[in-house]
């Protein structure tokens, strides 16, 4: 990951935080990983996952400690594998285009779990707020 591919990114990311009337920031991590940090904007993430989560049926439901700890810290690690499992509404289609974008810039993946081989292009992080600066529910 370098600053060319972040700029990239950024111009099919930013239209959509736009869109959903989200405020968030880009950032290179070890030169391997692009990052979106959430930091605001009208979309309830915490609240959407919590309900998400716990209209399952198959899913281990959170404890009402992780629950509250969420509520608490607003602030969230999203994964691009499951983030479809775990969200819906607009919260749902507003992640699906933000990580739609975010694999865009030359991204490849040939890693092999199973014989521990990892060769891929970039490692893509999506941050709802952060550990010391909560998500604002604009």
């Amino acid at each position: 990951m370098n600053q060319q591919k972040k700029a990239r990114i950024a111009s099919i990311v930013k239209p959509v935080l736009k869109k959903y009337g989200l405020k968030g920031s880009l950032s290179v991590r070890n030169h391997m990983t692009i990052c979106l940090t959430i930091t605001s904007g009208p979309i309830d993430f915490v609240e959407n996952m919590i309900q998400t989560d716990a209209n399952l049926p198959y899913a281990k439901h959170m404890s009402q400690d992780q629950i509250a700890y969420l509520r608490k810290n607003k602030a969230l690690d999203v994964n691009p594998y499951w983030f479809h499992e775990h969200f819906s509404g607009d919260a749902k289609r507003a992640l699906g285009e933000i990580f739609e974008g975010m694999f865009d810039a030359d991204y490849y993946d040939n890693s092999d779990a199973q014989t521990d081989y990892f060769d891929t292009a970039y490692y893509v992080d999506v941050n709802i707020g952060k550990w010391n600066k909560p998500y604002v529910l604009a």
